[in-house]
């Protein structure tokens, strides 16, 4: 996993989470308090996510098989994915469950220190995993608003971290108003209450990670900074007159499949368009490292194409809707937005 995966995030995560898992199971023996018992299966679920995403990312990075000639980058996206299945099932299913049973049969917290110490003492421990997340997402965001970030990063494993974490401290805190109030109206529904807030929360959570992931998983393309850059770089003005229509697919966070139609003049050898095509391809690569693989595929510059509307030899994009740059109907010049841009 590269560094932009935030395995030193995921790291703080899984160590916190375990000494966390460990206390809260300790108060919830002592104190018989609902909400410690969903807070460290909370905490459990949360240490087998980070292990799934170390997981995802050391088999991402397999080398490419006959079976699989473009290699193994989306098993990030997979284990991702698991990671919302096992929150939303394990950890929210479960906390509801167990609040729902709190609700219907209360009964008094008994040794009220140790939740409310555990809880303490967990909120500072997902603190440092949190602060860790943000420092290691920061890195990487750029201009973009926290929500954006989450909805456009291709690398899913600092958004899952980011959620997780955030999830946890306000679990932490629904968990500690819940153990309060039971502790100080002597009635224990409250801590059933903050169970029950707790699963919702985790649910929620769960939904959007599946719907981040799920977008990441059917294929996205890449963002519309990257799309500019290799619309400039493939164009020289001289062989590579234009862009009839592109393609970009991630194939796993930190590898790009480029696919374009270019036009070229009539007049061109088949020695020169070769040339200008691996010339292109290196010009992609250095202003986009990442497009790994790329796939050029020239066609012949058409007067009757330039006259019926756009001139690709004029301007990037390409030959007029539903126009090839041969004349033939088919093609269209489009090149797909970043599909995060609209929220998936």
């Amino acid at each position: 996993m590269s560094a932009s995966g935030g395995t030193k995030a995921i790291v703080a995560a899984l160590g916190a989470n375990l000494a966390i898992a460990v206390a809260k199971f300790v108060a919830f023996l002592f104190s018989g308090s609902s909400s410690m018992l969903a807070e460290s299966v909370h905490s459990l679920a949360d240490s087998g996510n980070q292990g799934l995403l170390l997981l995802g990312g050391k088999k991402a990075q397999r080398e490419a098989t006959p079976q699989h000639p473009f290699g193994y980058g989306r098993e990030r996206y997979i284990y991702a994915f698991l990671v919302s299945i096992v929150l939303f099932s394990v950890g929210g299913m479960f906390a509801v469950y167990e609040g729902y049973e709190k609700i219907k049969h209360p009964h008094q917290i008994e040794a009220w220190y140790w939740p409310v110490g555990v809880l303490i003492f967990a909120i500072i421990a997902e603190g440092f995993s949190f602060r860790t997340a943000i420092k290691e997402s920061n890195e990487t965001r750029g201009a973009l608003s926290w929500t954006e970030f989450i909805r456009r990063a291709k690398a899913p494993e600092l958004p899952v971290v980011l959620l997780e974490d955030f999830g946890a401290l306000i679990g932490l805190v629904l968990a500690l108003a819940g153990v309060g109030l039971a502790i100080g109206t002597g009635d224990g529904v409250w801590d059933g209450i903050g169970t029950l807030c707790i699963g919702i929360l985790l649910i929620v959570i769960a939904i959007v990670l599946a719907a981040e992931t799920k977008s990441l998983l059917l294929g996205e393309a890449a963002g519309t900074d990257q799309v500019d850059k290799i619309k400039a770089a493939v164009v020289d003005g001289d062989t590579v007159t234009g862009i009839i229509h592109m393609r970009t697919l991630h194939l796993g966070p930190e590898e790009l499949l480029v696919a374009a139609k270019i036009a070229v003049q009539h007049d061109d050898t088949a020695t020169e368009v070769a040339n200008a095509i691996n010339a292109a391809e290196s010009r992609i690569r250095e202003a986009v490292p990442i497009a790994r693989v790329i796939y050029l595929e020239p066609d012949i510059y058409n007067e009757a194409a330039a006259a019926a509307g756009v001139n690709p030899a004029k301007q990037v994009g390409g030959a007029p809707a539903g126009l090839t740059a041969d004349g033939a109907p088919g093609d269209t010049p489009d090149t797909p937005a970043d599909p995060k841009e609209s929220g998936h």
